[in-house]
Parts: structure tokens; C-alpha cells; sequence
């Protein structure tokens, strides 16, 4: 079970939903910015605690420039995106402001057709569309 995609990916929605919780609760009494800050640091320290306790580190130097530049540019995302998540769960209702972040599935379809020359058929387009309505919805009445 522990080697299959949808598991991962079904643990990484429940974890997604709780982080929408926790940093609803989280925020309410901090700057978003420090508080995105705060969370930032605490993924720091437990990942390097996972890497160093299972073994994972590897030299900087083993990397290719070209991962550098993606993982940097990722991170970079990343970094933006949690910023602009917690200023809006700052002045929102997590029960409408993290539908609108899932809006990022529906993005994720178009840039990976886009750049990464994935294809969908007509049934995922239309998954695509009921997620972007739906995500709608919920948010916006």
C-alpha cells in the first residue's frame, strides 16, 4: 500500500485539509507573514531530521544545476504560495479560501498540457472542469 501514488496522494489531501485547519487557528493571533515563517521553520527541522535519520542526505555537489534551478524555482513557488495562503486565510474563511487554493489542481492540468506535454482525454477535461466549478461553489456562494 505504502508504494502506491493514490495513497500518498490521499495522505497528502488529509494533511492539506488539517494544515487549512491548524493555520486558520494558527494565524488568528499572528502576522501571516510571521506565522508562514514559522511554518516554514518547523518543515525545516523535521525534514532534516527525516533525511538525516533515514539516510537520504546527499552532497550539494551530486546535483545537477539543472534540478538546483528547478528545486529553487519550485521552492520560490512554494514560498509565494504559502505567503499568499495565509494572508488569505488571514481575512477569509478556510471553508472558502482553501477551495480557491485547490484551484491549483485545475492549473496543474492546463501548465502540465501546456509545458510538460501531458495529454488528457475529453472525461479528464471534464473532471477539470466540475473540480474549477465546484472549487467556485464553494467559495463564492
Amino acid at each position: 500500500m505504502t508504494q502506491s501514488w493514490l495513497f500518498w496522494a490521499i495522505l497528502s489531501a488529509a494533511f492539506a485539509a488539517l494544515t487549512a485547519i491548524f493555520a486558520k487557528i494558527g494565524v488568528a493571533g499572528v502576522n501571516s507573514d510571521l506565522a508562514t515563517l514559522i511554518r516554514t521553520l518547523i518543515i525545516v527541522v523535521v525534514l532534516a531530521a527525516i533525511v538525516a535519520a533515514t539516510g537520504q542526505w546527499q552532497p550539494p555537489s551530486t546535483i545537477s544545476g539543472k534540478t538546483w534551478l528547478f528545486l529553487g524555482l519550485s521552492g520560490m513557488a512554494t514560498g509565494a504560495s504559502w505567503l499568499a495562503y495565509f494572508r488569505a486565510l488571514k481575512l477569509g474563511d478556510a471553508a472558502r479560501v482553501a477551495p480557491i487554493d485547490k484551484l491549483s489542481i485545475v492549473l496543474v492540468a492546463v501548465f502540465g498540457v501546456i509545458f510538460l506535454g501531458e495529454k488528457l482525454h475529453l472525461v479528464n477535461w471534464l473532471g477539470v472542469a466540475l473540480i474549477a466549478s465546484g472549487a467556485l461553489l464553494l467559495a463564492l456562494f
